[in-house]
């Protein structure tokens, strides 16, 4: 991934994680969340993490903001009253942590890891089959277990759903 490329997606990351935070109206902020997500899953591309890609788009941009823009639909709460009309001081708090964690996020930049050291690792890590081999070998039991336990789950949720529908 060129240097370039990374710059442009960082910004247009930043820029869309703006959108989030700055927009008045929940729907746009929603959508914002949406480019941001799929910007990260770019990145993650770039990165040659195509599992963690896939599953940025599949799970977060699809399902999860999918998700945020129908309870807003629901609850039609597309505007709501800006927060620092109620609370100030929310408002001066919020610079301040902002502020702080900027400046940790330039203290790790500027003495992190010097110009051109890449961390160290397998260069397909983020692989579809760097993930798939130890899942279905080595955490096979773990794997399935989790996959029965979601199924029950949503299995004894549709039973109560159904129970609350018949009174």
């Amino acid at each position: 991934m060129s240097l370039i490329s990374f710059f442009i997606l960082a910004f247009f990351a930043l820029l869309t994680a703006l959108g989030v935070l700055l927009s008045k109206n929940a729907v746009y902020s929603a959508l914002s969340l949406l480019a941001h997500f799929l910007t990260i899953a770019l990145l993650y591309f770039a990165l040659s993490a195509q599992f963690l890609g896939i599953v940025q788009v599949i799970v977060y941009a699809g399902a999860i903001v999918v998700l945020f823009l129908f309870v807003i639909m629901l609850i039609g709460g597309a505007t709501t009253p800006a927060i620092h009309e109620k609370r100030p001081i929310a408002r001066v708090a919020a610079t301040v942590l902002g502020a702080l964690f900027l400046l940790g996020l330039m203290v790790v930049l500027f003495k992190g890891l010097p110009l051109g050291a890449t961390p160290a690792g397998a260069p397909d890590a983020g692989s579809v089959q760097a993930v798939a081999e130890p899942l279905y070998t080595t955490y096979l039991l773990p794997f399935e277990l989790a996959s029965v336990l979601l199924l029950a789950g949503m299995l004894g949720g549709i039973v109560l759903a159904l129970k609350e529908r018949k009174r």
